[in-house]
């Protein structure tokens, strides 16, 4: 009894003190205090299960993704030394991406509470004076699709709450330490309210991306890329009746050409009873779903351009300061090598040398320009942030950790990679705009350059549009050039902010100029 009683006190006392935690696993923390992380988990499981389908259309495009750039290193590697079976591996990722693709395309099919199907906006009148048929509760297109977009943007706005929130809980009940230096840099960012702006903004563009599918007031595959397959029922106006037509019939009637007799503008309807919140394209598209869908294929290619040249400049900077020597000589010779090569020469040169290789299929195009935005752009993070590694790795607890005998690999991964990761983070938003901006000007250029067509692009709508910027329509290049701007201005404010938190007196241009120096 006594013994019970003695085990019950140290269990409630593990859990009250952080520092008593140290001996104890996540698990029995969580054992000894479940009820906020219970309560954490019921709301995420309910979240999760209200869009269930796009979560998991999220995560295996993640996958096929995954998937596609472990297949194409392995294609690249082995088709120098056995062809035949370099060409295995690609029937292998042909069959891996299709049966992704195949569960994707369910997986999004699931009805979900903020879905097209749930939440309607499409219909048409049934007399000149209505009623409209087919929208939720029978209003107009405009306002259904307003309603099911600001319940997307709440909903995807609570969902990144959450997942803070679910990391405050962790740091106040279950992390070993009572304080580390992410809780002060957390702290000053929420009270910067330029970096705040940034996170916003970044938050709404992954909205885009993630829920683009509904957020259009139609889809990509039916008013873009297979118009000819749907059909739409509208109002015919000379005849007074409802009749069908094909999505690509009323678009080719639906254009916006810069005169006033022929122009769709923003937040208006076409004559075939369509809303269209950014006006249509001079092909008769709806702009705002091409939008949608260029925000979706621009920060895949983004993310993963900016992913993997933070992984190589992360890895070549602390091997640059902890070996020094020749090893950090062969590194800066290798980056001012990349750095002498114009970036947009060689885009044009390796996207013409692949242009009939498959991986200039994959993403449309985006996966071969994310791998040469990476591997030409790495050189830049590596200089940013190599200063801060030679600083670290002349601190005494690395030399407390190689004198206890720990490997090279231990110390770079435990000791070094913290303290140069939120350096790289800075940077590493500051290039993604960068990015962004070379992407939409590939595909502003044409030519076979860029996202192939007809998968929407930023830079193709801007293309589109410039012949009628003086015209009624004016919106085909300004409101995808506003939103680029809008995006980079949000990545360039984060990673404002995120500086100044890691850095408190940093001073603006001062810090960065002090840094890249330092790598330089």
């Amino acid at each position: 009894m006594c013994a019970r009683s003695h085990t019950t006190s140290t269990v409630e006392t593990t859990a009250d003190d952080p520092f008593q935690r140290d001996g104890q696993s996540v698990r029995a923390r969580i054992t000894a205090e479940p009820t906020p992380a219970i309560r954490w988990a019921v709301v995420a499981a309910g979240l999760l299960a209200l869009e269930l389908g796009a979560f998991l259309g999220g995560l295996l495009t993640i996958l096929d993704g995954v998937v596609i750039g472990l297949t194409a290193f392995i294609d690249i590697a082995v088709g120098v030394i056995n062809p035949q079976l370099a060409a295995t591996v690609v029937d292998i990722q042909t069959t891996a991406s299709n049966a992704i693709t195949t569960a994707r395309d369910a997986a999004e099919g699931i009805p979900t509470l903020l879905s097209r199907e749930t939440v309607p906006n499409q219909g048409h009148l049934m007399g000149p004076d209505g009623p409209w048929a087919g929208p939720i509760f029978g209003v107009e297109p405009g306002l259904a699709w307003v309603l099911r977009a600001l319940l997307i943007i709440g909903y995807s706005l609570f969902v990144f709450y959450w997942i803070f929130r679910g990391w405050t809980i962790f740091r106040d009940h279950y992390r070993h330490a009572e304080w580390t230096p992410t809780d002060d840099i957390v702290d000053r960012l929420s009270e910067h309210r330029w970096g705040q702006f940034g996170i916003i903004i970044i938050a709404l563009f992954l909205t885009m991306a993630l829920f683009g599918p509904a957020l259009g007031p139609t889809t990509v595959e039916q008013n873009i890329i297979s118009p000819y397959s749907h059909e739409i029922t509208y109002l015919n106006t000379d005849t007074q009746t409802v009749e069908t037509i094909t999505a690509g019939d009323a678009n080719f009637d639906s254009k916006s050409k810069g005169s006033s007799e022929q122009n769709v503008g923003p937040m208006s309807y076409d004559e075939f009873n369509r809303f269209h919140p950014f006006g249509t394209l001079p092909n008769g598209r709806d702009l705002f779903t091409f939008m949608m869908g260029g925000a979706r294929i621009t920060l895949i290619v983004a993310g993963l351009a900016i992913g993997l040249s933070s992984l190589i400049a992360a890895t070549l900077a602390m091997m640059s300061a902890f070996y020094g020597g020749r090893i950090d000589l062969g590194i800066l010779t290798t980056a001012d090598g990349v750095v002498s090569v114009p970036q947009l020469l060689l885009l044009i040169m390796i996207s013409a040398v692949f242009a009939d290789h498959w991986l200039a299929t994959v993403l449309d195009g985006g996966f071969l320009l994310a791998l040469i935005f990476a591997f030409t752009g790495w050189p830049f993070l590596w200089r940013a942030v190599r200063g801060p590694a030679l600083q670290v790795a002349r601190e005494s607890w690395v030399d407390a950790a190689r004198s206890f005998g720990q490997t090279p690999r231990t110390i770079m991964r435990k000791h070094m990679l913290p303290y140069v990761t939120g350096y790289l983070l800075v940077y590493a938003s500051l290039s993604t705009g960068g990015i962004i901006i070379g992407l939409a000007a590939l595909s502003f250029l044409g030519n076979g350059l860029g996202i192939t067509p007809p998968t929407p692009a930023w830079g193709r709508a801007v293309s589109l549009g410039q012949s009628y910027v003086s015209s009624s329509s004016w919106h085909i290049s300004l409101l995808p050039g506003l939103m680029i701007v809008l995006l980079v201005t949000g990545l360039n404010a984060f990673g404002d902010g995120l500086r100044d938190a890691i850095d408190p007196e940093s001073n603006g241009s001062d810090q960065t100029e002090g840094v890249t120096g330092g790598g330089a």
